[in-house]
């Protein structure tokens, strides 16, 4: 069974990094996307990047382009999500989830989902 386990989240000041490790351990397919979701208290959960197992193609949110950058590490089987320029809209719960073949901004194409992370941006 395929199993996530999210790590790295923290407490950061306004324009600050910080970096997330998204664990994957079991047995995907061959062709698999990785994405990060997050979901903000009393908002839904959105689409922040993805990834693609094979190739390495990946797409942003519009509001985290430039700042954040997802990448991969296939011999530890695991994805990570760079966060830069970090500011109070970016607090949030952080999940990875996967998906067999390809990428997609929609939670309900997901079937395997992480426990979340907690990402805290504060002065």
């Amino acid at each position: 069974q395929l199993q996530l386990v999210e790590s790295g989240g923290g407490l950061v000041q306004p324009g600050g990094s910080l970096r997330l490790s998204c664990a994957v351990s079991g047995k995907p397919t061959k062709n698999y996307a990785i994405a990060w979701f997050r979901q903000a208290p009393g908002k839904e959960r959105e689409g922040v990047s993805c990834i693609l197992s094979t190739g390495g193609s990946t797409n942003y949110a519009d509001s985290v382009k430039g700042r954040f950058t997802i990448s991969k590490d296939n011999a530890k089987n695991t994805v990570y999500l760079q966060m830069n320029s970090l500011n109070s809209e970016d607090t949030a719960t952080y999940y990875c989830a996967q998906r067999n073949y390809y990428c997609s901004k929609y939670r309900a194409d997901f079937s395997t989902w992480g426990q979340g992370t907690q990402v805290t941006v504060s002065s």
